[in-house]
């Protein structure tokens, strides 16, 4: 596979599974393991493009890099960071809609690991299930920090949280601004991406109208 077809397959966002696509040994390693050998090759990168690692600013910037990587910026791959989340009997008999918007984007393009940032906007129809309302921050959280492309993230925070409420009225909505897009390439600053996923009842308009409308309304 020559390198043109590479890039005509990543700007197409092919992919095969809603997963992360992960090797079988991805987790043999520990955190620190991974972080001393990230630390290695990324010391020959800054090498490779001149710089000189005995200069003080630049000594340390390897293992600040690797990490960021593991513990920070990538955190979200390893499923033992994965948050809990707390859900509670539907007491109250709460049928109407209840929406959790703005929530940070905060993650990085698989294609060139440059920053994806923006906000999310979730909404669904309890049953017999309600959510704590920090832990839907905290699910968006820990699926934008890995290596993503934004339907992805949509689809994957979608399905988490149907099998954790227990249904399939829940929605899904991304808007971001892509780094890859606005910092190289056609270097446009001022467009962004808005994905949006959904199933159950929101797949009636008048559900995703009164969603859409509630997120126009009171959006940063």
């Amino acid at each position: 596979m020559n390198k043109e077809h590479i890039n005509i397959l990543g700007d197409n966002h092919i992919s095969t599974n809603v997963e992360t696509p992960l090797r079988e040994d991805a987790f043999d390693k520990s955190d620190e393991e991974k972080i001393e050998n990230i630390q290695h090759h990324f010391g020959k990168i800054m090498e490779e493009l001149g710089l000189d690692l005995t200069d003080d600013s630049l000594s340390g910037t390897p293992y600040r890099f690797a990490k960021m990587y593991v513990k920070e910026l990538f955190y979200g791959l390893n499923p033992k960071n994965k948050p809990k989340l707390s859900v509670f009997d539907n007491k109250y008999g709460y049928k109407k809609m209840l929406v959790e918007q703005n929530i940070t984007i905060d993650s990085a393009c698989e294609h060139h690991f440059l920053p994806i940032t923006g906000h999310a906007h979730i909404a669904y129809l309890p049953k017999k299930k309600v959510v704590g309302l920090s832990k839907i921050n905290r699910l968006v959280d820990y699926y934008a920090h890995r290596p993503q492309v934004q339907e992805r993230l949509s689809m994957q925070i979608l399905k988490d949280l149907q099998e954790t409420l227990e249904t399939e009225d829940v929605i899904v909505m991304i808007s971001a601004k892509h780094l890859c897009v606005s910092s190289r390439g056609i270097k446009d600053k001022s467009s962004y991406t808005t994905t949006l996923e959904y199933g159950g009842c929101f797949e009636k308009e008048q559900f995703r109208n009164e969603f859409l409308k509630i997120v126009d309304a009171t959006s940063l």
